[in-house]
């Protein structure tokens, strides 16, 4: 008869400070010993199958002075997005209403700017006033924070801020070169001292190599609080920005990905962001599996596609999940 093998497992019980080895060795499990442990990771802290949902949306779009050479929206490159001033507040206003009507939990706002100035928290502070009123979670993603503005979010009503790393530190300036690595952290910092909740997470399959997926989650891991919210974003290649035709990333590695991070990250909400729509519904319900309790709702995330969120109402009935 066949010998039975067991499960492969790694010991977090003990881990007090991640290294990048140690979550290196989890990420060369076998696939399914690696999902099978994130799973257990995830029911621990978790309700099963409950999946958290967000709505994001641009409410100033284009012009960005940085050179993220992942992003649609910077000006350093000729990409399809065109500039767009603030919207008014009843236009993010309805786009919230009809987010919530759709199931929606959270209304994420953002606008591409290096960093608001002063006057330009004045609408913000409005939009995410009159998003709270409808019953939502409210989230700004605005760049970087200058001294005493998370403050002024805060005293708004701001449950969340999200200011993703992006990639691991020894990477970072291979993707940005306007600011650095430290600058993000600075802003978190100032989000987590006003008492703001933060998302933060990053993005994969830009060139980084395995340990760098491995770096990143674990500078997270080790924050003195973690974020509440990570996201996990699969790169979109935009045409006319630097990273338009890089190689795909192995689908298998992203699912990887998606289990360290909830083994790394117990008590966070890790969503499928970006780069969803072109994956497929098994993919979808591998990362699943994997340990992702979140996703992004709605047809469009700020100016790329995003899954049609009929399929999705669909495949949450296939795979028996729920809203959480």
């Amino acid at each position: 008869m066949p010998q039975t093998r067991r499960a492969q497992t790694f010991d977090t019980s003990k881990a007090t400070q991640w290294t990048i080895e140690r979550a290196q060795a989890l990420f060369e499990l076998p696939l399914m010993d690696l999902i099978w442990q994130a799973q257990g990771v995830l029911r621990e802290h978790f309700e099963p199958g409950a999946i958290q949902r967000s709505a994001l949306f641009s409410i100033k779009t284009g012009g960005c002075s940085e050179d993220c050479k992942y992003c649609s929206q910077s000006a350093h490159y000729a990409t399809p997005v065109e500039r767009e001033p603030l919207k008014p507040l009843n236009e993010v206003l309805a786009a919230a209403l009809e987010a919530r009507v759709r199931g929606a939990t959270r209304f994420c706002m953002g606008a591409a700017w290096r960093n608001p100035k002063d006057q330009d928290l004045d609408a913000v502070v409005a939009m995410v006033k009159g998003v709270k009123t409808l019953g939502l979670e409210t989230c700004l993603t605005l760049g970087m924070l200058k001294p005493g503005q998370a403050e002024r979010l805060k005293d708004a009503g701001l449950d969340f801020y999200n200011h993703n790393l992006d990639t691991e530190a020894s990477y970072y300036p291979n993707i940005v070169s306007t600011h650095t690595h430290a600058d993000r952290l600075n802003t978190l910092d100032q989000v987590r001292q006003a008492g703001i909740k933060i998302c933060s997470g990053g993005i994969v399959g830009m060139g980084e190599t395995r340990r760098h997926r491995a770096g990143l989650l674990v500078q997270f891991a080790n924050m003195p609080k973690p974020p509440e919210s990570v996201p996990i974003n699969h790169l979109v290649a935009i045409p006319g920005s630097p990273l338009a035709d890089q190689a795909k990333l192995d689908p298998f590695e992203f699912v990887r990905t998606i289990a360290v991070a909830r083994i790394l990250l117990p008590r966070s909400v890790v969503r499928l962001s970006a780069g969803r729509q072109e994956m497929s519904e098994e993919l979808q319900a591998l990362c699943f599996m994997a340990g992702a309790n979140s996703l992004f709702y709605g047809d469009n995330l700020l100016t790329t596609p995003n899954a049609d969120s009929c399929r999705d109402d669909q495949l949450f009935e296939r795979l028996g999940l729920s809203a959480a």
